[in-house]
């Protein structure tokens, strides 16, 4: 999985992510990468120097997810800004 970037996967189904057992909080866009984590995680019992490659792709794209509300909230911003000064 090392390289891949989470656009290319299709995104989890929410029966996936039931069937996972993935929280309501971390059904997101990164699901489809969360899911093998954390089977990664439970297969190796939760070593920290396994699953190295699956943790790095899923914060990746929870970064990348953050950098895109941070985007949207400043147009938000920006929008109301612009109202007010008339």
């Amino acid at each position: 999985m090392a390289g891949s970037s989470h656009e290319t996967l299709p995104k989890a189904t929410r029966e996936e992510m039931r069937d996972a057992k993935l929280p309501i909080a971390y059904r997101d866009s990164c699901a489809n990468l969360l899911i093998p984590l954390n089977r990664c995680r439970q297969e190796s019992y939760y070593l920290p120097w396994k699953c190295e490659d699956e943790r790095h792709s899923y914060e990746k794209c929870q970064y990348v997810e953050f950098k895109k509300r941070v985007v949207k909230m400043n147009e938000l911003r920006e929008a109301k800004e612009g109202a007010r000064s008339n």
